[in-house]
């Protein structure tokens, strides 16, 4: 692009000693245009990428630092599941915030509503990084956060942004329920997470969600089946943002299901 640039500059000078520049005047216009356009969203592309890369890697800290502070309670990929029933309850909390917030009943969270939610949980934070969070959870690139998006925004924010503290639109004991909720979430993915680098691998996973429980093996095309669901980019690693979207399906909450709701 930079060497096409320079022959373009410098057809420009004679075309112009010959006085023959004023129609090509134009096109040159119209091509720095475009490599300004260009470059415009290569560096844009490049900052969002970078905030991606330090959002995740404050989470992963979070989720290492919750994980060292207390013992593990779970032993095998069942005793997971059998606290499904549990994370669903946690979660409809989330579903009754989500339904105070949603003032025009369109199924998604805005800005304006997102922004009145976080005052009133009295979230204390910068709009660039409440702007980062809400592009990063809004994965299907809709206009709003949808519910099932909603639940990782909040949960993200609970991890990254403390303390979340209760108004007269969210009462206290529902937070507390949420707060359990999320810890419980944050508990089973630092069980996956043998090395706790916030990144499960598919071998890794592959291996643990065959072990159901002790002296119980899972099929492994049913265990294939549930790691696809886990590394929907399907880049080999499954992040926590990917594990929570996996969880609220399996438990029930789908974000096709809410808008029948």
């Amino acid at each position: 692009m930079w060497f096409s640039l320079f022959i373009l500059t410098a057809c420009q000078h004679d075309l112009d000693a010959c006085g023959l520049f004023h129609p090509f005047h134009s096109l040159k216009s119209f091509f720095l245009n475009k490599v300004g356009i260009a470059l415009f969203g290569c560096n844009s592309a490049g900052k969002h990428k970078q905030q991606v890369h330090e959002l995740e890697k404050k989470l992963v800290e979070s989720i290492r630092q919750r994980a060292a502070s207390r013992q593990n309670s779970f032993k095998s990929v069942n005793s997971i599941i059998m606290r499904f029933p549990q994370f669903k309850e946690g979660l409809q909390h989330v579903k009754e915030i989500f339904e105070i917030y949603d003032r025009d009943l369109n199924g998604t969270i805005d800005h304006e509503e997102l922004n009145k939610c976080l005052s009133d949980l009295q979230v204390d934070t910068r709009k660039k990084e409440i702007d980062a969070l809400y592009h990063y959870c809004d994965v299907d690139g809709k206009e709003g956060i949808q519910f099932n998006e909603f639940i990782v925004l909040l949960c993200l924010i609970y991890l990254l942004i403390e303390p979340i503290s209760a108004d007269q639109n969210i009462s206290r004991i529902r937070l507390l329920k949420l707060e359990a909720t999320f810890n419980t979430i944050v508990e089973a993915f630092s069980f996956l997470d043998k090395n706790g680098d916030g990144k499960l691998k598919r071998k890794e996973v592959i291996l643990t969600f065959g072990d159901v429980s002790p002296g119980e093996k899972s099929p492994s095309h049913v265990t294939m089946e549930r790691y696809k669901e886990l590394d929907w980019n399907k880049d080999g690693k499954v992040n926590f943002k990917e594990f929570l979207f996996a969880l609220t399906k399996w438990v029930g909450f789908d974000s096709d299901d809410n808008k029948e709701s």
